[in-house]
């Protein structure tokens, strides 16, 4: 099949344009959200930069649609109007704002664009209205069993921390700074020592890395810390388990779900959070152990293979 989506959620396009289709990405000179198109990926030559208004609108099988705004733009300048001369599905990335559990979902009034949840927590906690739904969890490219955890400190991956606040933990940083040094990676960390008090002794800032550099340094660390309130799923959080870390999170949102017991310490009690960060600490056999049982939770759960293969499914009901 041609499909085309906007690079919208780097991980998941990632994930994504591994399977057996041509995925067609809209590009702008200037790049930006409507026009990032690879963006220097490594991804599969399968996957093409294309001007959205020279594209072949008939040469299309499908489009998958990740924002509201995205059917109008494609019928505007395509002609042809997605759910209804074309194909298409919307996933949903994100849990909702406002007032929840009764925010509406963009699309809960129509039933022509199935939502397909990234999660089960998403689908739970949307009003998805008349609108078909189903769940198509993650599934993470194997970036390989990485873990040393050589250095006693503790990893942390978010984009805009400060700017986020409360949403990605921020403010818990101190309690897991206090129990173990901690690296922060990410977007947007600048300024991360003056919002949180905790002193760069305490705290370091390891910036936006690339992919394969950021799971090699990560995997240095003695354990992961997914400190996020409410968001979907972290997809860092099972890069992190793929990697063999054993990780700490907040017993919130789909990582209740995603996180075994022995994967290392997942509770909505931070200082049980803290204690299980210490014992990591000093103890890094247990650390390993915790780890392992983490690589094989998420390769179960969360494989690239079993992915593909599910939005295979749906992709080809699109076309009935």
């Amino acid at each position: 099949m041609r499909i085309l989506l906007w690079h919208v959620h780097g991980s998941w396009t990632d994930a994504f344009v591994r399977g057996r289709h041509d995925y067609l990405l809209p590009v702008l000179p200037d790049g930006g959200p409507w026009g990032l198109g690879r963006a220097g990926r490594d991804w599969p030559a399968s996957v093409r930069e294309v001007s959205l208004a020279g594209l072949d609108a008939d040469g299309l099988d499908a489009v998958v649609l990740q924002r509201p705004e995205e059917a109008a733009e494609v019928a505007r300048v395509l002609g042809r109007r997605p759910g209804v001369g074309l194909p298409a599905v919307y996933v949903e990335h994100n849990t909702p704002k406002g007032d929840v559990p009764f925010t509406l979902h963009p699309l809960a009034g129509q039933r022509e664009i199935p939502v397909v949840h990234v999660t089960h927590f998403n689908e739970l906690f949307w009003d998805s209205g008349r609108a078909p739904t189903m769940v198509i969890e993650h599934g993470i490219p194997d970036p390989g069993y990485l873990y040393t955890g050589e250095v006693p400190e503790l990893g942390v991956v978010v984009n805009e921390p400060v700017r986020r606040g409360r949403v990605t933990g921020t403010d818990l940083l101190p309690g897991f700074a206090a129990a173990a040094p901690l690296q922060v990676f990410g977007m947007g960390g600048d300024g991360l020592h003056a919002s949180t008090g905790i002193p760069p002794s305490r705290l370091r800032i390891r910036g936006d890395l690339k992919t394969a550099e950021l799971h090699g340094e990560l995997a240095r660390c003695r354990a992961y810390v997914h400190p996020l309130r409410w968001t979907s799923l972290g997809l860092a959080l099972l890069e992190a388990m793929h990697l063999g870390m054993p990780v700490l999170a907040l017993a919130t949102t789909e990582a209740a779900r995603a996180v075994p017991p022995e994967a290392g310490g997942i509770s909505t009690n931070v200082q049980e959070l803290c204690r299980c960060a210490e014992l990591l600490i000093n103890d890094p056999e247990e650390a390993r152990r915790r780890g392992k049982a983490a690589r094989e939770a998420a390769l179960e759960r969360y494989g690239l293979d079993r992915f593909l293969a599910d939005w295979d499914k749906v992709l080809a009901e699109l076309r009935t």
